[in-house]
């Protein structure tokens, strides 16, 4: 990727009288879906690889603590729904993105497949040893926050799909995602600052997805304390240290990430003013660190391949933020230029990753290009 991106960028998106743009009570209209969308031929492409690697057990990083030799058994007996594709977390969005696809492209290529791997994998049987095992004083942090939040987002898309499988798989689903519901319940008010990396712990995309579960379960409550602790952590927060962005290693934006979580959490006029001291203004030369793909030197390495990801979450936060706006904020059209920019960068380059991203990219894909995020 050319050095000379950030200022081609900032020359493409820069816009004059910016400063002077009306704010009000209301968010402009949807910025439109993604310019090449779930369409059926990449939707089935995308449904192939959490197929490929759901049921797949090896190569396999646990990830929970092992307390003594009885502890140290196969992943499909602690965890027999989600057992495959690496890890847990990988496992538990492989399966939201089947459902996510399958909701979305009705008919798609492969659809038969998927839904019976979700008939065996989504059944209290499964699901009720998942639940055992997260009871387990030794699982008290494992996939904390990261694989938490993706198992909310399993399940509140679960709720949101009028369908009878949907239906069938909400209710096996169910009683985890209210344990780890509270789970996170207990644990948020204990923590006293947030996680800011641009990895697993990052506080601000865990509660991004929680929030849309408990939004989706109408768990009042849940709610309550997620919009309490984001205002805690961050409804204070100016001028993030965009010149840091992207450390080596990372999938998420923590920039970013915290302003899809606010927009979540602000009316529209506030959260204009907040991002107005949070963020440069896209085009400036402070933002020029966002506004450019990072450059992957080596796709296959499991842990450098994080930065294609990166460029698929900087676009759906990118998308995010701009529905948030109101409409004539100049911001809009700009965050939209640069969310296609990342997207047709991280989309370019999945294919050429290997199964170390073959694992996990595919549900970042879908969750940009089905509008998740928006």
């Amino acid at each position: 990727m050319s050095r000379t991106l950030p200022v081609m960028v900032a020359a493409s998106v820069a816009l004059a009288g910016c400063a002077g743009a009306a704010v009000t009570d209301e968010p402009g209209p949807p910025p439109g879906g993604p310019a090449s969308g779930l369409d059926p031929d990449r939707a089935a492409g995308f449904l192939s690889l959490p197929l490929a690697c759901v049921d797949r057990e090896f190569p396999n990083k646990p990830g929970h603590i092992y307390d003594g030799e009885a502890a140290v058994r196969p992943p499909r007996e602690w965890t027999p729904a989600f057992f495959g594709c690496f890890d847990w977390h990988s496992a538990v969005h492989g399966h939201w993105a089947m459902v996510r696809v399958l909701r979305l492209v009705p008919g798609v290529r492969g659809a038969e497949a998927a839904v019976a791997v979700l008939d065996a994998h989504l059944v209290p049987e499964r699901l009720d040893r998942e639940a055992t095992f997260f009871g387990l004083e030794r699982s008290r942090t494992f996939e904390r926050p990261y694989g938490w939040a993706w198992l909310l987002r399993l399940a509140a898309e679960l709720r949101a799909w009028d369908h009878p499988a949907a239906r069938r798989w909400d209710a096996a689903v169910g009683p985890l995602a209210r344990a780890l519901a509270a789970k996170a319940a207990d644990y948020l008010p204990r923590l006293s600052v947030p996680c800011r990396e641009g990895t697993h712990q990052n506080t601000a995309f865990a509660m991004a997805h929680m929030l849309d579960y408990a939004r989706a379960a109408s768990d009042a409550a849940f709610e309550a304390l997620l919009v309490a602790r984001a205002r805690d952590f961050y409804a204070a927060d100016k001028g993030c240290p965009t010149d840091y962005e992207p450390s080596g290693e990372d999938f998420v934006s923590p920039c970013l990430a915290e302003a899809d979580l606010m927009r979540r959490v602000m009316p529209p006029r506030e959260f204009a003013a907040w991002l107005g001291d949070f963020l440069p203004a896209p085009g400036s030369a402070r933002f020029a660190r966002l506004a450019q793909p990072p450059e992957v030197r080596d796709r296959k390495d499991p842990r450098i391949g994080h930065l294609i990801g990166l460029d698929l979450h900087r676009a759906w936060c990118m998308e995010g933020v701009a529905s948030a706006l109101p409409a004539g904020d100049f911001r809009r059209d700009a965050l939209l230029r640069l969310a296609r920019l990342h997207r047709e960068a991280g989309l370019a380059q999945m294919a050429d990753s290997g199964y170390g991203g073959e694992h996990w990219l595919a549900s970042f894909a879908v969750y940009l290009l089905g509008g998740s995020g928006r």
